[in-house]
Formats: structure tokens, sequence, C-alpha cells
């Protein structure tokens, strides 16, 4: 009876585990496929600068939105520390970090414990860290090659992403960056974490004290257009308003600096995304790095502006190689093709990675990129890993972080931490259920985005007209208008109804959501469209607010509309869009604050709204 009773206690525990760490899967599935899909609406954006200047009365005036100003107009290179501590005054108010260079390890411990403590770094150290930074990136080679015989290890830490937790924690098992005890942090810094610029300082303070022992690689996130999207630029903004416009400039720069690559020994190779199979290790070490920046966003409206087709940057070598190093993602599958996931990029199989391990002699490549559970992944017979240093990514208790200690004898060790201020308090079952329950709110937003498109779509399949359709059926209507290739019929439960005999009510996915709007009397199909390419529109009109005031001119806003619906082919009334318009110029001085216009048109999850 005994050994009947523990085998039956055994068997639910099992299958409670395995039910649990399924929720898990699907819901770090949809945590993903979202990702990747926004992705590829960013650099489908890419597409909509072209057909702007295509479309414009006067193109050359239109480019000067996309160009960043020179370093020259924002402060003279050779000036750069004496003319900010003229022209900036920090006041005796301030109780932060004062800075005097050239740096101490001093100065980088302050600096630690400052952000802590959640202090600023006032805004004419910021600038004249920059300004040190980028004169220092500016002797480093495109690709760095390091020696494990002058330390005993070597540290390599991959995505940040603005959680200053990971870092501090990091350092906090793994020692402070010193002679002794060398890194690497191979990209994606800054971006979806609050703490992007804490970061940076964190990170060129030590470059600065010790340029041959810590060593930073660009990501595909170190870009301006990225940054617009996913969160950098508002932080700078909020943090520095009076000088946030010279510090994204400045910042512009300094990424374009960046190294692309680093390689240990001649046999490891560090690199934000991964290779192709037209990598060329030696091309990319002779070229201007600093004249590829923003990857491929801008360089598409420049290109436009001489009358070039887009397919001719597209095979320009040099953007490729950037792009496949920053974007790329290994599989399991030989051969190499287009990351249609992401949008940019590719897909390297066993075979390519081998191939350039022959050329080059290499035993191993270390990228990161990717988010991963465990915080890394060992792929295609050990000789690629993934590292990912960015735990709690998608939700508290999502991830582990992890980084990489490399001995002389090139032999990985990892170490995997997560970050725990919440999830120490929750058992397994809650930990999973807030995971779930944000994804699958993500989820519900990027479905009822799409509102207008899956009633289609659903409609083809309701031939009778009753509202409800098949399983199977929903489920194929979900995936031809999302295309997020999860798994639906597991989803359907926690997404739409069903009744008794077995069909699924489609109209149920939107029954708890709303789109909030400013103002009762717009029409349905514009707040719709808001609300699906609102990340969308909030980029572009940053890009055309070039003083990063937050306000635009109602003749830009109404322009730019025009063109995007156009591009798109959505037929939206413009006096719609105009009486909207018209009721957000509050003050009436011609002018609407646009982030704050867009910020209205969201997804409401009404139930959450009850009970709030």
């Amino acid at each position: 009876t005994v050994i009947r009773a523990a085998i039956l206690i055994q068997n639910w525990y099992r299958l409670t585990m395995a039910r649990l760490e399924m929720r898990r899967r699907y819901s770090l599935s949809i945590f993903q496929s979202i990702e990747y899909a926004d992705e590829q609406d960013q650099l489908q954006l890419s597409n909509f600068f072209t057909f702007m200047l295509d479309h414009c009365t006067h193109p050359d005036s239109v480019s000067q939105i996309f160009t960043s100003p020179s370093v020259s107009q924002v402060v003279d290179e050779d000036l750069c520390l004496t003319e900010f501590e003229k022209k900036i005054d920090v006041p005796d108010s301030y109780y932060g970090p004062r800075l005097s260079f050239p740096l101490t390890v001093e100065d980088a411990n302050a600096l630690l414990h400052a952000f802590r403590n959640e202090q600023l770094l006032h805004a004419r150290y910021v600038l004249q860290l920059l300004c040190e930074t980028r004169r220092v990136l500016k002797e480093m080679p495109n690709i760095t090659h390091l020696s494990t015989s002058y330390s005993k290890e070597i540290t390599v830490c991959g995505d940040l992403h603005g959680n200053l937790d990971d870092l501090l924690l990091i350092f906090y098992k793994n020692g402070l960056p010193s002679e002794q005890n060398r890194y690497v942090f191979n990209g994606d810094f800054v971006d979806r974490g609050k703490n992007s610029m804490e970061i940076l300082i964190i990170l060129f303070a030590f470059l600065l004290i010790y340029p041959n022992d810590l060593h930073l690689n660009r990501g595909n996130h170190e870009d301006y257009i990225m940054n617009l999207r996913y969160g950098f630029t508002k932080e700078v903004s909020k943090k520095y308003k009076d000088h946030g416009k010279q510090i994204l400039c400045l910042l512009r720069d300094v990424f374009s600096w960046l190294p692309l690559a680093t390689i240990i020994d001649s046999k490891v190779l560090i690199l934000h995304g991964g290779i192709s199979d037209t990598t060329d290790l030696d091309f990319l070490n002779a070229l201007e790095r600093n004249k590829v920046r923003d990857h491929i966003h801008v360089e598409v409206i420049l290109f436009s502006l001489k009358n070039l087709a887009i397919q001719m940057l597209r095979s320009s070598f040099c953007y490729l190689q950037i792009l496949d190093i920053l974007w790329s993602d290994p599989r399991s599958q030989n051969g190499c093709t287009p990351n249609k996931c992401r949008g940019g990029g590719c897909y390297f199989g066993p075979d390519v990675t081998t191939k350039l391990f022959e050329k080059y002699n290499l035993k191993m490549l270390i990228r990161s990129h990717e988010f991963k559970p465990e915080g890394y992944e060992i792929s295609h017979d050990g000789k690629v890993i993934t590292i990912f240093s960015a735990s709690n990514y998608y939700e508290e208790g999502s991830n582990r972080g992890a980084y990489i200690k490399l001995n002389p004898e090139l032999i990985p060790r990892f170490v995997q931490y997560r970050v725990s201020k919440y999830t120490r308090r929750q058992n397994l079952r809650e930990r999973v259920g807030t995971i779930e329950s944000s994804a699958l709110k993500s989820l519900r937003e990027k479905i009822y985005a799409h509102r207008a498109e899956l009633t289609s779509a659903f409609a083809q399949y309701d031939l009778n007209g009753t509202g409800k359709i098949s399983v199977n059926d929903w489920a194929a209507a979900m995936e031809s208008v999302l295309q997020l290739e999860l798994p639906w019929r597991m989803l359907r439960s926690q997404l739409a109804q069903m009744n008794s005999d077995g069909e699924v009510d489609f109209m149920s996915c939107f029954y708890d959501l709303k789109i909030g709007q400013p103002i009762k009397e717009v029409q349905p199909a514009l707040v719709e469209t808001l609300c699906r390419y609102r990340k969308d529109l909030e980029i572009i009109f940053n890009v055309i607010d070039k003083d990063h005031s937050g306000l635009i001119s109602l003749e830009e806003f109404g322009q730019t509309w025009k063109l995007f619906t156009s591009h798109l082919g959505i037929d939206v009334y413009d006096e719609s869009l105009d009486k909207l318009v018209l009721s957000i110029d509050y003050n009436k001085d011609g002018h609407i604050d646009f982030n704050e216009f867009l910020e209205a048109f969201h997804v409401v999850h009404r139930l959450e709204k009850k009970a709030n």
C-alpha cells in the first residue's frame, strides 16, 4: 500500500511538473514570437522612409531629417572636456559623483555607488565621458585580438538590455574589471530595460580606466533607429531633458565606433549575432566601421536619395556583412537562409560554421543576441555558444542570465544567476503563472490590434454566419493573420470560448479588450489603425522631431500620416483624422505632443481595469 501510494504521488508530481513546464515553454514562445515580429516591423520601417522620400516634393530637405548632425556641430573634439566644463555648470545642490579626467578606479566605484542608490550622473560628466570614450574607441581596430596568457581567465557577457541589476550582480559574483580580471561585453547594452544609460556609463568608465582589459562589441541595439523603438531614446530624453539632444547625438557617434568582434588566442571568435556563408573577417577588419552607422535603416534612405534601387543596397557586400554579424542566428539544419523571423541577417547551419572555422583556423564562436531560458545554449556540436546575460528578460522569473569564463585552455565554464526581487517569495506554480499571465496579456494586445483582419479571416470559415467555427479553422485563421508560429490549438482555451458542440466563438477573442481613445467620435477604423501602428508612428515622428521636443506641427503630422496610410494601402478618412488632431491641440498653437497623442491609443484590458 505504501509503495502504491508513493508511485501515485510520484506520478502526480511528474504530471504536475510536466504541465507547468509546458505552460512555461509556450509562454516563452509567445514572448519570443512577438519580439521577432516586432523586429520585422522595425526593419520594414526603412521601406516607408524610402517611400516617404520618393513621394516628397523636396526630397533634399526631407533627407536632412534622417541625417544626424556632424560631430563638429555638437562639440569640437579637441576641446571636448574643457568646452563642456565651461558651458555646463554643476550646481552645489548636485550630490552625485564629480568626475575628473583621466578617470580612476575611485571614480568608477563612486559611479557604482551612486547608481545603486538611483542617483543620476550630471549631464556635464556624461558628455565628457562620451567624448573620452569616443576618443579611445577611435584608436581601436574593428576586430580586437586578445590573449589569455595575460590573465588566468577572460569573462564574456551577453545582452544586458538596460538591466543594471544584472551588471551589478555579475561584478559582485565575478569581481570588477581590472588588469587581472578581463571582460568582453558582447553588445546590446541598451534598450528595453530602464537603466541603459547607467550601464553605458559604467562600461565606458571601466573602458577608459582599463582600455586593454575591458572590451566592448557592438550589438544590433547600438543603433539610432532601434533606440527610438525600444526605449533608450526616451530614457535619455527623460533623464537629461536639457542636454538630451547632445547626449543622444554623441552616443550615435560613439556607437558607430564600437568594435565589431573580438578574437581570443586566434581561436575563439566573439561577435553579437552570427555569421553567414559570405562572412569575411579580413574584409570586416578593413572597412570603415564608423561609416556604417545605424546599420541598414538610414543607409536605405540615403541611397534612395541618389536614385539607386534598394536592391543595390541589399546586394552591397559591406552592409550585408554588418547585418549578418549583428542579426544572424544559428540553426541545426545545414545551409544559410534569410532570417525571416527577425527580418534581417540569416540562419546559419553547422556546415557554415565548419567552413568559417576551417578558413580561419577557429575553434569556437561565442555569440549573444538570442534569449535563452537558462542564460546560455550550446549548438553545432559544441562549436557555437549563445550567451545571454539579462535575467528576467520577458518577465520576473522568465529566465536566468549567464556569463562565460574562458581559461587559457579555452574551456568554457558557465556561471548562471537570476536577480531575485520578488520570485524568492513565490513557488514554482506562482512564478509560471506570472510569466504565463504576462505573455497572454501581450498576445491578446497583438490579437486586438489585428481585429479587423482576424474578423475577416474568421468570416471566411463561417459560411453560415453563426459566429462559430471549428478549432482547426480558428487556429488556421489566427496563424494566417498573425504569423507567429504558435500552438494555437493549445492556446485556444486561454484566448477564446468554446460551445458545447466544440466550436469556437471567434469574437470572444476580443471580449475583454478595448482600445483607449481620447474622443468618442473618432472612426473605429482610424482608432484601430492608430493602435496597431502606434510604435511605427512614434518612431517616424521622433525622427522628424529633430530637437527632441516631443512636439510636431499639425501640417507635418498630417503630411506624414497621409504618406504612411498611402504606403500601407489603408483607407482612412482625412476628416476623421483632422477632427482628432485638432482636439489634441489643446493650446491651439498649431503643434501637438505626439507621444501623448499616440499613448492614448493603446489596448485596455477591461477585466484588469475593473480589478484595479
